[in-house]
């Protein structure tokens, strides 16, 4: 797959890079209309008034993605988590890279498991050494085609 490496037996990619938006509507006719990208996945949870699309160009499971995340209603911007404005990172062996990065010293902001209850995918948070947040992944499920908006 283009833009990925193996280092050490595990393998990276960039993921994607997370922005938040005050309308995630607004955001994705910007990024849709004027750059010709697809929506590449959608999803939402109501119970934290958080909607999110993917964008970038193709799928993601192959290619990077902007993450766009509105909290709130349209134009409220909510306070955001502690993550917001991350860089994701594919990690083909999660845990055994996390041990790796413990091992080096580096703080975890969360801990590696599961990214929803029952999932095989994993996701972990760490600061890079000037605080920067990395969000590393371990994917497993597939986004499939671009979602198509009638």
């Amino acid at each position: 797959m283009t833009g990925e490496k193996t280092f050490n037996g595990i393998t990276f990619r960039i993921r994607h890079t997370m922005m938040p938006v005050s309308d995630l509507d607004r955001s994705i006719d910007f990024y849709t209309r004027l750059f010709g990208m697809d929506i590449q996945r959608l999803r939402s949870a109501p119970e934290r008034s958080e909607r999110v699309a993917y964008v970038g160009y193709g799928s993601d499971d192959e290619s990077h993605a902007l993450e766009l995340i509105q909290l709130g209603a349209p134009g409220e911007n909510q306070k955001m988590a502690p993550w917001s404005g991350h860089v994701a990172i594919f990690v083909s062996d999660l845990y055994k890279f996390c041990e790796k990065l413990k091992a080096e010293g580096v703080t975890f902001t969360q801990e590696p498991a599961p990214n929803r209850p029952g999932s095989k995918d994993l996701v972990a948070f760490i600061t890079d050494r000037d605080g920067y947040t990395l969000e590393l992944t371990e994917r497993h499920s597939k986004s499939g085609p671009p979602v198509k908006i009638t």
